[in-house]
């Protein structure tokens, strides 16, 4: 069974920075994509960016050019590096796993950590 909990969220000013982590435990599988989402007050889980298992990545045109997805396979953790955040990225992360054979569904969600930028 596979697990995924996410931490590093907190309350910044606009132009601050966080880094998200997204530990994953359990059968991961070779072949997934591990992805990280975005629920603000009201809205639907929308996708920010997302790393295959061979690190290619994705991202939301939101937020091109000030985050950062990564991982560290020796830790099976994946990073949202986000710089230059507004107030608008405020919203709960979750991260998601969608694993081989089925890579468009997702298998596993964290619960999530809360990212609130602040004047």
């Amino acid at each position: 069974q596979v697990q995924l909990v996410e931490s590093g969220g907190d309350m910044v000013q606009p132009g601050g920075s966080l880094r998200l982590s997204c530990d994953a435990s359990g059968n991961i599988g070779s072949i997934h994509v591990i992805g990280w989402y975005r629920q603000g007050p009201g809205n639907k889980r929308d996708l920010v960016a997302s790393i295959t298992n061979d690190g290619n990545t994705n991202y939301a045109d939101s937020v091109k050019g000030r985050f950062t997805i990564s991982r560290d396979n020796t830790k099976n953790t994946v990073y949202l590096q986000m710089n230059s955040l507004k107030t608008e990225d405020t919203a709960i992360y979750y991260c998601d796993l969608k694993k081989y054979p089925d890579l468009q569904s997702t298998c596993a969600w964290g619960r999530g950590t809360q990212v609130t930028v602040y004047t």
